[in-house]
């Protein structure tokens, strides 16, 4: 159904300019997540405990892994916008051409999802104990974004039936 397809290609714009501002004001203000990135990476934030050996003390390495994550959120903003673009281009043609035309936008989604569930719910979150830090804690807003760019993924893979 044609309202259908609208809603799918505005749900993965609004995740794509949601990548972009993310990585965007990173770069513009890069100090104040990369302070959070350091202070997890560096555990200074938890009680010393069993698990003080994962800290990662090199500076440098903050700044690569952050950059990183920059990174990500940029080319999953990038990827979705043209995936944007792609199905916008054929929203009237036949459910097989939009359908085949989701890859993109798939490919966006899963690397915001990827990057906030792998990368701060689980390596951020449990092997450098996050959830302890504080506020440092980004554990909150990263659940916000795995949930909705979960929803938006199931939503837009639903199979789009002919118009």
């Amino acid at each position: 159904m044609w309202p259908v397809r609208i809603v799918k290609i505005a749900l993965v714009a609004g995740a794509s300019l949601l990548f972009l501002l993310v990585g965007v004001n990173n770069l513009i203000d890069y100090q104040t997540n990369f302070d959070a990135v350091k202070h997890i990476l560096t555990m200074d934030k938890i009680p010393p405990g069993p698990f003080a050996g994962r800290a990662i003390v090199a500076s440098a390495l903050h700044h690569a892994l952050y950059l990183g994550i920059i990174g990500l959120e940029l080319a999953g903003g990038l990827a979705t916008m043209i995936g944007v673009l792609r199905l916008w281009r054929v929203r009237n043609d036949s459910a097989k051409a939009f359908n085949r035309e989701k890859s993109l936008a798939v490919c966006g989604l899963a690397a915001g999802l990827g990057l906030y569930f792998v990368g701060f719910a689980t390596i951020g979150g449990e092997w450098y104990q996050m959830w302890r830090a504080g506020d440092y804690n980004m554990q909150e807003p990263a659940f916000r974004f795995i949930g909705s760019i979960g929803l938006i993924m199931i939503f837009l893979n639903q199979s789009d039936e002919e118009i």
